[in-house]
């Protein structure tokens, strides 16, 4: 009997053979695209559907490839040949909210805009903010080790998310983590799934650490300044001088231009580049007013608002970022952190590649934690090598300065071949030889982080 005969006999109607809904899965938002197209998209809608797919994937020895909305950066979602693809996306329903413990118990379907909406009600939200927060999965968010515009303050998803339900690659269903503020019984299993991109199992639910809505105004802060470096330089000095911001966001003077030019804005003056910064909380006003004094120091040009809606419709010119890169050609969306002083350094980085290779790179970054995503622009699908090797000088650029690879979109298929770099060969084989614990067969996400022929 065929993989697929199983499959349907097993859970009917969830298994979609559509042709449409196979194209789809084979991409997500990274331009990347699997090679051939997967066997079935499985819609699961329950814990138990997960389960069988999993029972039936192992004694077939058949890879899975898990699935939200397929807003990934990385290419971590996408599936192929011979691939099964298991989507939780109907798993979107929210179990129990708890105000009285500040905690959420949801499924991996739901978005984050539709989490936050319903804990409003409560007084409460889930602090991780990815620009893609109206489309992105809490599954998602968790598969990837997702950040976002509030990090700098809030933390990223490691910081939010208390345990989960793991399906294993045989269909054993497990419970990690706790419900409780502090935990540390055993190793810490949940924080080791949190960025493991399906690698380790199938996350079906998440117990998640809320916060009660921030009392006080929201000031927002926004500043030009003649250059991108002198831009990161105040960034950096705003980090240094003791306030803590909720968002601090960087454009370019590349990517500042192709969002005005998107959104029918004036163009902004040449080499302009911005930053645009808000605070929250019982200081805001007090702290909006120490770091637009730290900005003009550093030669900004500097507008300060104390209306949360104006203020929404500044940050809209940052969060317009992604539609203007693909406005301008196909985009491959990168995402390395440096330390926050090293902000300026990564930038005088990317500048020279940019000579070097005769390319711009529109770069944006979460300039309060250090995390900076260059964006390449070239024609037709398939990336040209210049990109690579213009792309392979900005991570080793970024690892020399004491960062990282990648600060929140994940390894998947663009960067694995930088991964041991980074890591270095021993702890490189034992997160492959822990991997393996968890999926001897290795049919979850295969070829995804690790490189196949390694």
């Amino acid at each position: 009997m065929s993989v697929l005969s199983l499959l349907q006999e097993a859970l009917g109607a969830l298994v979609d053979i559509d042709e449409a809904s196979l194209e789809q899965a084979r991409a997500d938002r990274s331009g990347h695209a699997a090679a051939g197209r997967p066997i079935a998209v499985i819609h699961a809608e329950r814990v138990e559907h997960v389960q069988q797919t999993m029972r039936i994937a192992t004694a077939t020895r058949t890879p899975v490839v898990v699935r939200g909305a397929g807003t990934g950066l990385a290419g971590a979602a996408n599936a192929g040949t011979g691939e099964i693809v298991l989507s939780l996306r109907r798993m979107a329903a929210i179990s129990e909210i708890r105000p009285d413990d500040l905690l959420a118990v949801v499924e991996p379907g739901i978005l984050n805009a539709d989490l936050n909406a319903e804990l409003a009600t409560h007084g409460l939200w889930w602090a991780p903010d990815p620009a893609s927060r109206d489309i992105s999965t809490v599954g998602g968010n968790i598969a990837t080790g997702a950040g976002g515009l509030l990090c700098a303050k809030y933390g990223v998803v490691r910081d939010a998310v208390l345990g989960v339900d793991l399906v294993l690659a045989d269909g054993r269903l497990l419970h990690l983590g706790h419900r409780s503020v502090k935990g540390v019984t055993g190793l810490d299993l949940t924080a080791l799934i949190v960025g493991s991109e399906g690698t380790l199992g199938v996350v079906v639910g998440a117990t998640l650490k809320l916060r009660r809505l921030v009392p006080g105004e929201i000031c927002t802060v926004t500043a030009t300044f003649p250059g991108v470096r002198s831009t990161a330089a105040a960034s950096a000095a705003v980090t240094a001088a003791n306030v803590q911001p909720a968002i601090m966001e960087l454009m370019d003077a590349a990517s500042l231009a192709a969002v005005h030019a998107l959104l029918a804005l004036p163009a902004p003056a040449t080499g302009a580049a911005q930053l645009t910064i808000q605070t929250d909380g019982p200081a805001a006003a007090a702290e909006a007013d120490t770091i637009a004094a730290i900005l003009r120091e550093h030669e900004g040009h500097v507008l300060v608002s104390h209306d949360r809606d104006e203020g929404e419709r500044l940050l809209a010119v940052r969060r317009s970022m992604h539609a203007a890169m693909a406005s301008l050609g196909t985009t491959l969306i990168e995402d390395v952190s440096v330390p926050r002083s090293a902000m300026p350094a990564m930038f005088d980085e990317i500048a020279r590649i940019e000579r070097e290779y005769g390319i711009v790179i529109p770069t944006v970054a979460h300039a309060g934690d250090g995390n900076l995503h260059p964006n390449f622009i070239f024609e037709g699908t398939e990336t040209p090598s210049y990109v690579w090797a213009a792309a392979d000088e900005l991570f080793r650029a970024a690892i020399r300065l004491g960062g990282t690879l990648t600060g929140e979109h994940g390894i998947g298929v663009l960067k694995r071949r930088w991964l041991a770099d980074e890591l270095g060969e021993d702890q490189w084989q034992l997160q492959r030889q822990i991997a393996e614990v968890f999926d001897p067969l290795g049919i979850l996400n295969p070829g995804k982080v690790f490189a196949p022929d390694a």
